[in-house]
């Protein structure tokens, strides 16, 4: 496609203006896709040149938690990508740019990926603090780093128990690292009810009604109560939509029902975990 040097037409502005989020910018893409604002359109495009190239963004960098552990894995980084597509509302096929591109690599090929490392949101949890984690879909990326960590740090003395929510639409297509975490539910390992922890999946779609993570969570809510009391930390990682509120709301509840003590106290209490850095979520769209 000739980005160029292609002179945008008309048609070219009204669309931009359905995807501008600026409201003078949006205004001013209407104007110049009018016939009011025909002139101006021309003195400010076809005068002065101006490709498709120049009023475009640039392209948005990518960010993906990572989902392996430096100790179990030295020199590598593993990542957990969802491959985006859709049907659009007239029946045209679309894919994610990047992980469209992801999935169609060759590792043989050798190809460079350029990339690139920040601090994430997630701080990584001390061996002796308990977890509780809440990840549907990629968001248990960061947690099968977390389990690794610790499965290595168990090695050297006994590290905290894990508590992991997992969801998924079906077990025989979304189950993501099933046996990585049946394999650390066994024989004492970190998410192994025998250590004071445990691993709870939700496939929302094998069954007639719809089963989240928070329903499990409030199935397993005295047990939730006991690693917080405990001192356990809590992360939520996944999709940004309704899944956070959804399990902030259940904690909210197993507070409320397990401590005896109202929905707003709850709340209250929930927060303090928060601001003493036992609440964490990073959540993405």
């Amino acid at each position: 496609m000739d980005i160029a040097s292609a002179s945008p037409r008309c048609y070219f502005f009204e669309v931009m203006s359905v995807f501008a989020t600026a409201e003078h910018e949006k205004e001013r893409l209407q104007y110049f896709a009018s016939p009011e604002g025909r002139d101006d359109l021309y003195q400010y495009n076809q005068k002065e040149r101006r490709t498709v190239l120049e009023l475009v963004p640039p392209l948005k960098t990518r960010a993906f938690s990572i989902s392996s552990s430096p100790s179990a894995h030295p020199n590598q980084v593993h990542l957990t990508v969802n491959v985006v597509s859709w049907t659009t509302p007239f029946k045209r096929k679309r894919a994610g740019l990047c992980s469209t591109w992801l999935a169609g690599l060759d590792p043989q090929d050798g190809v460079y990926i350029p990339a690139w490392f920040c601090k994430g949101s997630l701080p990584p949890p001390p061996a002796s603090i308990p977890l509780v984690l809440v990840g549907p879909g990629t968001g248990c990326a960061p947690f099968r780093g977390f389990v690794e960590e610790r499965a290595t740090q168990d090695m050297s003395g006994a590290a905290a128990p894990i508590m992991l929510f997992f969801g998924c639409r079906n077990e025989e297509n979304d189950f993501l690292y099933k046996d990585f975490w049946l394999s650390h539910a066994q024989n004492a390992g970190p998410l192994s009810i025998a250590r004071g922890g445990g691993f709870f999946v939700a496939f929302s779609r094998d069954q007639p009604q719809k089963v989240y993570v928070q329903h499990k969570m409030r199935e397993q809510s005295e047990w939730v109560w006991d690693l917080i009391l405990e001192g356990a930390s809590i992360y939520v990682a996944g999709s940004s939509t309704k899944m956070p509120s959804d399990v902030m709301s259940a904690l909210e509840e197993i507070i409320s029902k397990e401590a005896g003590v109202s929905r707003e106290t709850a709340v209250l209490q929930l927060r303090r975990l928060e601001k003493n850095g036992r609440y964490h979520v990073e959540a993405w769209s």
